[in-house]
């Protein structure tokens, strides 16, 4: 109450809402000017507007008789705009700068809070303001005195070069064709700022007429800033209650009402969630948490869901790295996607991403400069790559976010060895594509219980018998062959056989020995006469898997004998990938997960028909060893067996070759009657052209 004594009211005034300027009423704030000087004093030449963007130009006049206006400097900004010729295109007609052009620029996107007040009789009325655009001096003459100036110049350059020149030179003209716009194009282009100034300068200008202060048109105009009638409709917003007013004054925030999305990106609802199918339910979770143990995914499912069925659907969508669940690159970013930072398309992305991944399979530390070298791509992309996965500790790198999940491993040893399958063919590409040194043996993550090789206790046990079964075997037939030695030595004591040490089991044997007398086949390397290998002989005192009967024999030797039906040419790098990814696609606990040694490999190679090309690879050459390793289909049984063997055959001693050559070759071992179309198959299916020259396919380097 003392507070009120202390500060009475001293008038009241009553406030009216005048509407009938609302939608057109905008305020101009013009350049600071002298307070002796109005621009109601200064003649508006003209005015134009564009309506949806709110932009509008003044054309005034400048008092050229004011003592402050440079005469000569106004003459000569006049020359430069319009050159020496003056015609009804010229922007100063006068030759004198006697115009200056306003543009304008909206101050604010919001103008509800701003109205113009008009003071009248002790009543005050309010018109709310469309819009506030500031007006500032336009210097586009600058633009068209430059482009004058280089079109005088390009004149006489022309003019110049003319007298020497009878005719014009002949122009080359280029013909392109667009192609079809994608709608992820269209967006982009709609999107982009070319395309909205252009949108912007076709909206056509709307003349206006300027009128004076004192003309009867804006006295007219004037009234309507006044409420018309105190007691009409138009003024119901004033009388409200204070609690409405206050509403007014301070309205809630106003959520816009979409359509709820069936997953969202950020906070996700259990209850949404679980109403998705179980696929999207992983998807959602997985995109979101990017790495997860797989007994976190489990507990956020429910207790109800099925764990094969999860198990089935996480590797899907997700890879695993250290026994966690780490979210796929191609998730993250999709196809026709690119990086928010550096506008990099998705699949190097992807591909960058994967490396982070694959170094995370061999060791719990990364860094990011090392990153950043292999991959070429921004901080920013790398750092995004970490920081899914990792956590940055000082001075050491970026650390894996989770521990090795080792209770996983020994709970799922087909999946963790499926994982270890796939990151292998995952390597390979890594390795190509980088130029990585590759390594032999996988490194094992520090801090990490499990093995390397991601193997439990009790399947080293097994490993270890198996090997010891294997070994007793081995001594049994190399016992028994000893004593065959023996009694024909005693039979034939001028007789000796020849002894060859026997490789262990897994290791690469090298090439064998033929005989000068064998023709084509003393050129290449571990061949076999078609009856030998149908006979079933053993490859250096070992039965080949092909004719062993056992299950994981008939299943290699399907997957040879496909393989080399699809690419008749492979080298034993290309096919162990291929195995690799093979061995990918198959349902966990196939017998083909039983172990497959190089050895092996390569024996079910030869028994199924196929040879090793001895290709004489350059010294300098940067090929590894199973890169020069190369395999080839000898017999199929189609018409194309003599070619294809008479082309192995040049490439057994050229490691490259040209066209003609083989041509001649074929013509002579073929016969005149060769067609260019059974040239073309044969090289096609065998060899692949670089540089003008033919290599066997997998065999040149770049």
């Amino acid at each position: 109450m003392a507070n009120e004594e202390d500060d009475p009211v001293v008038q009241e005034i009553d406030v009216y809402l005048a509407k009938s300027l609302a939608e057109k009423l905008y305020l101009f704030q013009y350049p600071v000017r002298p307070a002796s000087m109005t621009y109601d004093d200064i003649p508006h030449l003209s005015a134009k507007i564009k309506p949806k963007q709110q932009k509008v130009e003044l054309e005034m006049a400048i008092d050229t008789l004011n003592p402050n206006y440079c005469r000569s400097k106004g003459e000569q900004i006049a020359l430069n705009v319009d050159g020496a010729c003056a015609d009804e295109t010229s922007t100063y007609s006068s030759k004198l700068m006697d115009k200056q052009t306003f543009c304008s620029s909206q101050t604010t996107s919001n103008t509800s809070r701003y109205a113009a007040a008009l003071y009248r009789r002790g009543e005050l009325h309010l018109t709310p303001l469309r819009g506030i655009l500031q007006l500032r001096p336009s210097f586009s003459y600058l633009d068209k005195a430059d482009a004058k100036h280089r079109e005088r110049e390009a004149a006489h350059d022309a003019g110049d070069s003319s007298q020497d020149e009878a005719e014009e030179d002949v122009k080359q003209i280029t013909v392109r064709f667009s192609r079809p716009e994608s709608e992820q194009a269209r967006q982009r282009r709609v999107q982009s700022y070319e395309f909205l100034q252009k949108k912007h300068a076709e909206e056509p200008w709307v003349h206006l007429h300027h009128h004076g202060l004192r003309d009867s048109r804006s006295e007219h105009e004037r009234q309507y800033l006044l409420c018309q009638g105190p007691g009409s409709v138009e003024n119901t917003e004033l009388v409200k209650s204070p609690s409405e007013y206050l509403v007014m004054l301070m309205p809630p925030n106003q959520e816009e009402e979409t359509d709820k999305p069936a997953a969202p990106s950020h906070v996700l609802s259990m209850a949404q969630l679980r109403a998705l199918p179980l696929a999207d339910q992983i998807k959602t979770l997985m995109r979101n948490v990017k790495v997860m143990p797989f007994a976190n995914l489990m507990s956020l499912l429910g207790p109800s869901t099925d764990s094969v069925a999860v198990l089935r659907g996480v590797q899907k969508v997700a890879m695993l790295v250290q026994g966690n669940w780490v979210v796929k690159s191609d998730i993250l970013y999709p196809k026709d996607t690119s990086s928010p930072h550096s506008g990099v398309p998705a699949e190097v992305l992807c591909r960058g991403r994967d490396f982070v991944m694959w170094k995370f399979t061999q060791s719990r530390w990364v860094v990011r400069k090392e990153v950043a070298a292999v991959t070429k791509l921004c901080a920013e992309d790398v750092k995004d790559f970490l920081e899914h996965v990792a956590v940055v500790r000082v001075s050491r790198g970026w650390e894996f976010a989770l521990p090795y999940d080792e209770d996983f491993v020994r709970k799922h040893p087909d999946v963790a060895r499926r994982q270890h399958m796939l990151w292998a063919g995952i390597q390979a590409k890594l390795e190509k594509v980088y130029n990585l040194v590759k390594e032999t043996t996988p490194k094992q993550p520090e801090g990490q219980s499990g093995p390397a090789g991601l193997v439990s206790g009790d399947q080293r046990v097994q490993v270890a018998r198996s090997k010891a079964q294997q070994n007793h075997a081995q001594l049994e037939q190399e016992l028994q062959r000893r004593k065959e030695q023996a009694r024909a030595s005693a039979v034939l004591p001028g007789v000796r056989v020849k002894e060859e040490p026997l490789s262990e089991e897994g290791e690469d044997e090298g090439p064998m020995d033929t005989s000068p007398s064998a023709g084509l086949h003393s050129r290449l390397a571990n061949g076999l006469p078609a009856g030998r290998a149908a006979g079933g002989d053993s490859f250096n005192g070992h039965p080949p898997p092909g004719c062993a009967g056992g299950p994981v024999a008939r299943e290699l030797r399907a997957f040879v004998e496909a393989t080399f039906q699809r690419q008749v040419v492979l080298t034993l790098s290309e096919l162990k990938r291929l195995f690799n990814l093979h061995l990918a696609g198959l349902p966990p606990g196939h017998t083909l997960f039983s172990g497959i040694s190089d050895r092996m490999l390569q024996d079910t190679v030869l028994a199924a028909g196929c040879k090793q090309i001895l290709v004489p690879f350059p010294p300098q050459t940067a090929a590894s060893p199973d890169e020069q390793k190369v395999f080839a289909l000898w017999e199929s049984g189609d018409v194309s067996d003599q070619h294809r063997q008479v082309l192995l055959e040049i490439f057994s001693k050229n490691y490259r070759v040209r066209r003609n050559l083989i041509q001649s070759r074929l013509t002579q071992e073929c016969g005149e009657d060769l067609s260019k179309q059974e040239v073309d198959k044969v090289l096609k299916d065998c060899c692949v052209s670089y540089g003008g020259m033919w290599y066997l396919k997998g065999t040149v380097q770049s």
